[in-house]
């Protein structure tokens, strides 16, 4: 069997923890999967997978050849972007990582970018940060659009773009006449009496949010918690509890003439979003023109437009 498609099948493995799910994801049935692994076992003379009564993990060895196969695929996809590309433009897929609160940036950032490079298809999924930093680090993702301040100082390359700052919405009790209603500041140890919905607890969002709480003083107990940045929107809609929304969030939502947003201060929360990218590995062509695009200052200029609700 082609080395290629056994790495391919490898790799698969290792994102879905399971011989099954691992085998529909690479359109063959569980026993060729099964077996290619088995033959990629004989042919480096060494386990390659620990196995149960289900996937158990990877061995030393099996971890060894797993980034291995990582590499060859990342340069086979390297190498078919550039041969594919012509007249200086770039073709091929990029994936790109985002954090929920930055969705609607990354929406329109991709939409540029495919407009600008018509050969490039952005694969944009919504990710927490630890699954954005380990993507990168494990060549399954090309960018990741997030909290740069948790990047280790050399670990990756950043490219900042905004400052968020956060909101207290709720339903308004009175309609605004052309979009959502926005008050005066209100006070983090105000927003904390509220019944709230709350990002889940591994998102990095819910950390910064109880982080300024707990400046504020106040103990938080949400009534709902959700990673679904369309739930905690519409959490607001119903009218029943608030929620805290980044400020790229609200201005996707702003046309609900049923909301009102009031920034939140006592602490003022600043954080730094942006685009994130390996330092170590070659660059492929739709990478260099995500990279060119994320540094003009009139992208930034155009999504700001766009929200009115961004720092940039």
């Amino acid at each position: 069997m082609n080395l290629l498609v056994s790495m391919r099948y490898l790799v698969a493995l290792d994102e879905h923890k399971h011989f099954a799910r691992a085998a529909q994801a690479c359109f063959v049935t569980q026993p060729a999967l099964s077996n290619a692994i088995r033959a990629l076992e004989e042919e480096f003379g060494s386990p390659i997978v620990r196995r149960g009564r289900t996937f158990v993990g990877f061995t030393p060895e099996g971890e060894r050849l797993l980034e291995s196969a990582r590499r060859m695929l990342r340069e086979e996809q390297l190498l078919k972007q550039d041969l594919s590309s012509v007249s200086g433009q770039p073709q091929g897929k990029l994936g790109i990582g985002v954090v929920p609160s930055a969705e609607p940036v990354a929406a329109r950032f991709a939409a540029m970018l495919q407009a600008r490079h018509p050969g490039i298809t952005p694969v944009v999924r919504s990710m927490s940060s630890q699954e954005i930093e380990s993507g990168l680090e494990e060549l399954t993702l090309d960018m990741g659009l997030g909290f740069i301040e948790r990047v280790r100082p050399g670990a990756l390359r950043t490219v900042p773009q905004y400052t968020e700052h956060y909101f207290l919405v709720r339903k308004a009790a009175q309609p605004g006449e052309q979009g959502m209603r926005f008050g005066e500041p209100m006070a983090w140890k105000d927003a904390a009496a509220l019944p709230l919905c709350l990002m889940t607890a591994e998102m990095y969002n819910r950390h910064i949010v109880d982080g300024a709480f707990a400046e504020a003083g106040a103990h938080v107990r949400p009534v709902l918690e959700t990673n679904s940045l369309l739930t905690l929107a519409l959490s607001a809609v119903g009218g029943a509890v608030s929620c805290i929304m980044p400020g790229a969030l609200v201005g996707a939502v702003r046309a609900y003439r049923e909301l009102e947003a009031r920034p939140l201060s006592g602490p003022e929360v600043r954080t730094s979003i942006g685009f994130m990218v390996q330092t170590k590995e070659r660059h492929s062509r739709p990478l260099e023109a995500a990279i060119t695009l994320a540094q003009d200052a009139a992208w930034l200029r155009h999504a700001a437009a766009h929200s009115g609700l961004l720092h940039a």
